[in-house]
């Protein structure tokens, strides 16, 4: 007859079942922490590789990016001469930094900004800055005519812009011109990051057949017809009459205030309406 185990046998049993169960959590647990921990160590390589890949694009020239705007312009512009169209600095201003693009020669990206495959490249337009003038600093120093030149025919004044406006400005700012002790040559006095913008040079007295060279002709100044404001904003620097005569507002400088049939013909009996409108400028 087979004898029954033993109340402390069977204990010891119930306990050693316990044990097992607990050891195999606590395994699982063990594993899963170890899976967990090897995928993501696994991704951190991609992670990091994603990133070297997003790094400095070389195929253009950013002016924005803080390696180029801690620079001096100088560093790449140099202005050997007077001249107004801008020359490209030659290697060494970029070679200084971008030393292991260049060990790479000329099959580098970067090689392509400046170059083609059998030329160099024209110098860019200007894309990302714009041009900053003061009417109000300039007029202590110098006339509107050394700016402002007469243009469709005789009716308008030009404004400098694009390759005229090197030309212009360093009538001046030459290469070593000083204000004081401000160096006034350097890109930056009249060049700030931003979307270059362009003051028109059309205006609706145009339209009322008004020509700036005929009153030149009458020897009129600029400053009979316009006051140079300080402080005010691109635009805004210069006020204009208003192109009005019939019913201008009071108080407001406009056609009538000279033609008034004393300093200047032209009053409000519309009886010599033809001594100011002619042709196609008829109209209001």
């Amino acid at each position: 007859m087979m004898r029954r185990p033993s109340r402390q046998f069977d204990g010891r049993r119930r306990r050693a079942v316990r044990l097992v169960a607990l050891a195999a959590a606590l395994f699982g647990l063990v594993s899963l922490i170890f899976i967990a921990y090897s995928n993501e160590s696994s991704a951190m390589p991609a992670a990091e590789n994603t990133t070297a890949t997003l790094t400095q694009d070389y195929t253009r020239f950013p002016h924005d990016t803080p390696q180029h705007t801690r620079m001096p312009c100088l560093v790449c512009h140099v202005r050997n001469d007077n001249g107004a169209a801008m020359r490209y600095p030659g290697h060494i201003p970029c070679s200084s930094c971008h030393q292991e693009q260049f060990a790479q020669g000329n099959s580098h990206p970067m090689c392509y900004i400046c170059h083609t495959p059998t030329s160099v490249k024209p110098f860019p337009g200007l894309k990302s800055f714009n041009a900053i003038f003061d009417h109000a600093q300039h007029s202590r120093q110098t006339t509107c005519a050394t700016c402002h030149s007469p243009s469709r025919r005789g009716v308008a004044l030009s404004i400098p812009a694009r390759a005229s406006g090197h030309t212009t400005c360093f009538q001046c700012h030459t290469p070593d011109s000083k204000s004081g002790d401000k160096n006034i040559a350097t890109c930056s006095t009249c060049h700030q990051p931003g979307s270059p913008s362009r003051t028109s040079e059309s205006a609706k007295a145009f339209q009322m057949n008004f020509s700036h060279a005929e009153h030149a002709r009458k020897g009129l100044n600029c400053a009979q017809c316009h006051t140079v404001m300080a402080g005010r904003g691109r635009g805004r620097q210069v006020s204009t009459p208003v192109a009005a005569m019939h019913f201008a507002r009071t108080r407001v400088k406009t056609c009538a205030s000279c033609h008034d049939n004393r300093r200047a013909f032209g009053g409000n009996d519309f009886s010599d309406c033809k001594r100011c409108h002619e042709g196609r400028s008829f109209g209001f």
